[in-house]
């Protein structure tokens, strides 16, 4: 009998995730990828391909990755959806959100399940994120007005230091990002480590929202029965194209997503 339950123990899965493809670099898919697996914890990593054809499936080079071609490509939430439902199934102790541009050293996913296992009251955790050259990304946010989004995404470089103290209220620069912080609004979808029976909870991303908030929305939907968490001693590196600042189809794309935000949470200013 003990010996059973030994087994039944190992074949647990601590944690579960996925990247949503979509012709994405194969060199830099290969380090996020490593990144992931590199670990004795037990994972399970989910490869959803929204590209045309199937070649990424090449990165399939371990048994812990599963490769899904999705060509139909519903959108990052809905790509994201069809992993979560795994994770149900599988019942990991936690679920990772992870974008194709991230990479960490070994050692980060072990604090992230130090600090969960510790704090059951989190549903919701994210790491210091930098740029590869070291320099430190603002993505803990307050909840989203219509005015920060068009402020961010349309406004001259002009206007926008006219408003730097709102957009930096918007961003918790008023907080020291050297501690923890708790009960964050609106935390970024690159990296979002996520307790999966809290997650089952508030339920999947809002597969009405093809791209942009619906990091906003699950994040507020966490917040309503846990609490999130902001932890600097786990640390990754994020590339960030910035693709809402540089094309116009991803500015329209932006705008789609937030009429169908702000339907939901309401168009008047969120309280935080």
């Amino acid at each position: 009998m003990g010996k059973s339950l030994n087994v039944n123990y190992q074949m647990e899965i601590k944690i579960t995730s996925c990247i949503v493809l979509f012709k994405n670099d194969i060199k830099m898919l290969q380090q996020t990828i490593s990144s992931f697996l590199e670990t004795a914890l037990n994972v399970k990593l989910y490869l959803v391909d929204n590209s045309p054809t199937n070649e990424l499936e090449v990165l399939v080079t371990d048994s812990r990755i599963e490769y899904i071609h999705n060509p139909s490509n519903p959108g990052f939430g809905a790509s994201h959806n069809i992993a979560i439902k795994k994770a149900y199934d599988l019942q990991s102790d936690y679920h990772l959100v992870l974008n194709p541009d991230i990479y960490f050293e070994k050692g980060t996913l072990e604090y992230l399940c130090s600090f969960m296992d510790s704090n059951l009251e989190i549903g919701q955790v994210m790491p210091r994120i930098t740029y590869p050259n070291g320099e430190f990304q603002y993505l803990c946010k307050t909840n989203p007005t219509f005015f920060d989004l068009f402020a961010r995404g349309f406004m001259p470089s002009f206007f926008k230091r006219i408003f730097k103290k709102r957009m930096d209220k918007y961003e918790y620069k008023n907080y020291d990002y050297n501690k923890i912080i708790l009960d964050i609004p609106y935390l970024s979808g690159c990296f979002m480590f996520l307790r999966t029976d809290v997650l089952e909870k508030v339920g999947f991303f809002d597969d009405k929202i093809f791209m942009y908030l619906e990091d906003a929305d699950l994040t507020r939907r966490f917040l309503e029965v846990s609490r999130t968490a902001y932890y600097p001693d786990a640390h990754v590196f994020h590339h960030f194209a910035k693709l809402t600042h540089k094309k116009l189809k991803f500015k329209l794309i932006t705008v789609q997503s937030a009429f169908i935000y702000f339907n939901k949470w309401g168009w008047l200013k969120s309280i935080y």
